[in-house]
This record gives C-alpha cells, sequence and structure tokens, in this order.
C-alpha cells in the first residue's frame, strides 16, 4: 500500500472532497480545497500544455484551469450546469499555487477509511498506475485518489515536488 503517498490521520481516515469525471468517481484531500466555483470563461494560453491549457480570472486573480480527463485519457466533455471549478492549492517549485481543476460534478466532503483503501492494481486499469495514490472502496462504488504531483510533473518537468504527508 503506499499509505506514505496518503494523509492519513490518526484514527485512519481522510477527509476528501468527491467529485465526477465521466463516470468515474475522484476525490481531494479537503484540506486542499479552497473554493468550488461556478464555471467562469476562460482564456486559452497558446504553447501550454493541454492539461493546463486554459486560465480564468477569479477576483482579480489568474488561475490556471487543469482538465484531469486529460491525464486519465477520457474524452473532453461540454459543461453542464452541474460542471465546476473545484480550486486547490499545492506546492510548486516551493510556491504555494492555485490551480483549478474541472469537475462534471461535485458531491460532498466525506471521510475515507484506510481499512478500505487499495493500491491500483498492475493490470486492468486503462489508466496510468502512477497517476492514482490508491482506491477506496465505498457502498456506492470505487472512488479514485489522484496524484497529482504525479500528474502536474509530466506536465512541469518534474518540478513538484512530492505532496507532504501527515504522519502519526
Amino acid at each position: 500500500m503506499t499509505d506514505s503517498l496518503i494523509p492519513w490521520d490518526a484514527e485512519g481516515n481522510l477527509d476528501v472532497l468527491t467529485f465526477d469525471l465521466e463516470s468515474e468517481t475522484f476525490a481531494l484531500e479537503a484540506t486542499q480545497v479552497q473554493e468550488i466555483l461556478d464555471l467562469l470563461p476562460e482564456t486559452g494560453v497558446p504553447g501550454a500544455h493541454p492539461l493546463v491549457g486554459s486560465v480564468v480570472n477569479f477576483r482579480g486573480k489568474i488561475i490556471p484551469i487543469a482538465d484531469l480527463r486529460l491525464a486519465f485519457g477520457m474524452h473532453t466533455a461540454k459543461a453542464t450546469l452541474d460542471s465546476r471549478i473545484v480550486v486547490i492549492e499545492m506546492a510548486v517549485d516551493g510556491e504555494p499555487i492555485q490551480i483549478g481543476i474541472r469537475a462534471d460534478s461535485v458531491h460532498e466532503v466525506a471521510a475515507l477509511s484506510r481499512g478500505a483503501s487499495e493500491d491500483a492494481p498492475a493490470v486492468g486499469m486503462r489508466w496510468r498506475r502512477d497517476y492514482v495514490r490508491g482506491l477506496v472502496r465505498r457502498p456506492e462504488g470505487v472512488i479514485v485518489l489522484p496524484d497529482l504531483t504525479a500528474i502536474f510533473a509530466s506536465v512541469l518537468g518534474g518540478t513538484v515536488p512530492s505532496m507532504p504527508a501527515i504522519t502519526h
């Protein structure tokens, strides 16, 4: 188990925000989430990597927008009434930056359990295994914990340091 990549608390839980991309449910640590926005007009950035190919102006701040669908080999999709931008904060080159992640819909803040988690399987997955920190079983299905460090490092040439894990 790649527990070192997942910041479980002392009780073996992790508070996350769940969201959908296509028919898959993903989760980000609740502590990373800064805001959930309705869609805003995006401006394409010429020459930018398609994964982070546009920016939005939110309260006078320019925020790059990432489409994780591209990292996971999914087709791009048109926005719907449920589409949102989840703004997270992470360190890049030692500096905190905000990045918006497109979501088809945002669900809830939920507590995931270490006991229900597993590593991504070596076979049978259509995604790059290094882009998945873990999978967590829940009654309504499996939740994917993406490895944003690995995903953004592939775009930024390996300059994203590992996100710190909480150890107890």
